[in-house]
């Protein structure tokens, strides 16, 4: 058996995210059945996907991995040709190659890049309306930095986490929280060892809100000191968020 890794870009706007939410009678498209079906008329196997992470319905990516086993004789390099042959053209295969067999994309990841894109200006938006989120009122940019600031590091991010998130702890260690800014657009990226449900929208939400007065940038370090959900700010839209890259060893 060969273990497969994928390195993934897609257009997540016309998907339930990446996990497969098969339901009877019900067609839910998902990146991993998208894929899945795409090995199976390749391969002839019935072959599963492990993946780095889900992401949520509207959610982009420029590089997801994933991997595969297969006893299959295509070599490891011809995956990602052949499969873009059979993808739909919002997904894309950018690398395959044969990883060691102990290799999963998900627990053998040391870190996550995200980022988050905010379309800053009056106008509303026709070419970016599925990849930002578009905030009409004036953002400061250098209050928002001074907020993000105060995420680095290891902290209980409870104040961030979705209600229905299920990791088993809300302890998490953000590597770098940086803000660009290149004309109207506004970049929130962050790298962290690992990322809670919804974690990166409410930042980006609470972020935004310090941008526009409605909160100090200290308020956010008394968020993350208070880990009560309900006094840090919105969850941002699914259509400006990115994953940028998975990190291993």
């Amino acid at each position: 058996m060969k273990n497969i890794k994928l390195i993934l870009e897609y257009d997540g706007t016309n998907y339930h995210g990446w996990q497969s939410q098969a339901a009877p009678g019900r067609d839910i498209p998902t990146i991993q059945d998208t894929l899945e079906r795409a090995l199976r008329t390749l391969s002839g196997e019935d072959l599963k996907t492990y993946s780095s992470g889900r992401t949520d319905a509207g959610v982009h990516a420029l590089g997801h991995a994933a991997n595969f086993k297969t006893s299959s004789a295509i070599p490891p390099q011809a995956w990602a040709p052949a499969l873009n042959h059979l993808l739909p053209r919002d997904i894309r295969v950018l690398e395959s190659r044969e990883v060691p067999p102990d290799f999963h994309s998900r627990y053998s990841a040391l870190a996550k890049t995200y980022r988050y894109r905010i379309l800053n200006r009056r106008a509303p938006t026709a070419l970016y309306r599925n990849r930002a989120w578009h905030v009409n009122l004036p953002l400061n940019v250098a209050r928002m930095r001074r907020a993000a600031a105060f995420l680095v590091g290891k902290h209980d991010f409870s104040a961030f986490r979705g209600s229905g998130c299920s990791a088993k702890s809300p302890v998490r260690t953000i590597k770098a929280a940086v803000i660009g800014k290149t004309g109207e657009f506004i970049d929130v990226s962050l790298e962290a060892d690992a990322f809670l449900q919804y974690m990166v929208r409410n930042i980006a939400g609470t972020l935004v809100e310090v941008g526009l007065g409605r909160f100090t940038p200290g308020d956010v370090e008394r968020m993350l000191e208070s880990r009560d959900r309900t006094l840090s700010g919105r969850t941002a839209p699914p259509q400006g968020l990115y994953l940028i890259k998975v990190s291993y060893p």
